[in-house]
């Protein structure tokens, strides 16, 4: 029986020559990544763990990011520990404020993610690294404490769904829209502890920073992991932000598939998460309705890429934000915020009436930066629409990309980038 792209990196990191989907293995880990909300956790459970060290150095990553510049006294204890934590196993890879960025562009971007991994990180959205043909996956963080300190973990290999993407989007349409559409269609659960295998002649569209966002949010529709083949794209991406090797597998011809679902990008048309679930969505044209806002948020781990900055700019230049609409604008790590400076996009964004923050997850999970009242909504590029996710438990969240974001922020309510 065949493999797909991830049972064959699991296999290899198994020292197994197969696995099949339900199967129970243990791997070794190529990073372990944690940030300053879930690696205090993890350090505490190491704390109980008869070894004196991490596995490695080099290969654990700690991004604080959650709550950086520190918002409160709690938030600066945990940095703290982080610090003193990393300063102790001599971690290589430490980033605090200055030097750090929303954790899943920022590995990529420093060349710690490459084709054929096998990654975990104490954080949801570590499938991001997906996009690069890696496995990545996010777990708990006793999970992350025993990767930390064995470089290794236990998984049950997962069952595939491939997604066959075909045509070429439209101008405004990009991976926020694809994988919205996608959650809208199979639903929150409809690849739960699945990997979401994309294939098909209609990647070649997509830049990296589309991949990036589709895998990213493969964990909102159930799964283990979201995957894409390595291609001439992919591999320009690692050779300009590194020099580790990589490895790249394929799926079998004959890789066994739980579905397979075509998406012809062609047809898609700018999408919205209306509250209170990633796939309650709905086109633009099929909204029917004004829906006001009070607050756009653009950027997250999921939409804070130059492309995205780049996109909502283009919209917001020479524009103003709506007087009823607080616009927050945060690049995803300092080497985009800087790449933002020198194009202009940051003055168009001041200049328009936005506000532009340091690095930070801030506003998406209900941080700071941004949070809601009751009664407020806010159209967002971040990843999830949750009761209470962005502040108070009556205000609202709908997902968007950044150049429906940004055409929201100067309309005043939820518009298609067209229309402007």
């Amino acid at each position: 029986m065949g493999m797909t792209m991830t049972q064959k990196i699991l296999a290899a990191h198994a020292g197994l020559e197969s696995v099949e989907a339900g199967q129970l293995i243990e791997a070794s880990l190529d990073l372990v990544l944690g940030n300053d909300i879930t690696t205090p956790v993890a350090i505490n459970v190491m704390g109980g763990i008869d070894k004196k060290s991490v596995f490695d150095r080099d290969k654990i990553a700690l991004v604080m990011d959650h709550f950086i510049p520190n918002k409160d006294i709690k938030s600066a204890e945990n940095c703290k520990l982080c610090r003193e934590f990393a300063v102790k196993h001599e971690i290589t890879n430490y980033f605090d404020v200055g030097k750090m960025g929303i954790e899943h562009a920022l590995l990529p971007e420093s060349g710690l993610t490459v084709a054929g991994d096998c990654i975990i990180g104490a954080d949801s959205h570590t499938c991001t690294y997906g996009a690069l043909g890696a496995f990545s996956t996010g777990v708990g963080s006793t999970d992350m404490a025993a990767g930390m300190a064995t470089g290794k973990a236990w998984f049950k290999v997962p069952s595939a769904i491939r997604f066959n993407l075909i045509g070429k989007p439209g101008k405004w349409i990009s991976g926020k829209d694809v994988i919205l559409h996608i959650i809208g269609k199979i639903g929150v659960d409809g690849a739960l502890y699945k990997s979401m295998e994309f294939v098909g002649e209609g990647i070649q569209y997509l830049s990296m920073d589309d991949r990036f966002t589709i895998a990213n949010m493969a964990i909102e529709a159930g799964g283990k992991n979201g995957i894409f083949p390595v291609d001439e794209a992919a591999v320009t991406y690692m050779k300009e932000h590194g020099s580790r090797p990589y490895t790249v597998y394929e799926a079998d011809p004959d890789a066994v598939y739980d579905e397979e679902i075509t998406i012809d990008l062609s047809q898609l048309k700018s999408t919205v998460s209306f509250p209170h679930l990633p796939s309650n969505t709905k086109t633009i044209p099929e909204i029917g309705e004004k829906i006001p806002v009070n607050q756009a948020v653009i950027g997250s781990c999921t939409n804070g890429r130059i492309s995205d900055l780049r996109a909502a700019a283009e919209i917001i230049r020479g524009k103003k934000i709506a007087d009823n609409v607080r616009c927050i604008v945060i690049p995803a790590t300092q080497k985009i915020y800087l790449k933002a400076l020198e194009e202009g996009l940051i003055k168009d964004f001041i200049e328009a009436g936005a506000a532009v923050s340091t690095p930070t997850c801030g506003p998406c999970l209900g941080g700071y930066m941004g949070i809601l009242a009751a009664g407020e909504r806010c159209i967002s590029t971040t990843n999830r629409n949750f009761v209470g996710r962005m502040g108070h438990v009556d205000s609202e969240v709908y997902l968007a990309s950044p150049a429906v974001a940004a055409a929201s922020a100067v309309a005043g309510y939820i518009t298609d980038p067209e229309g402007l």
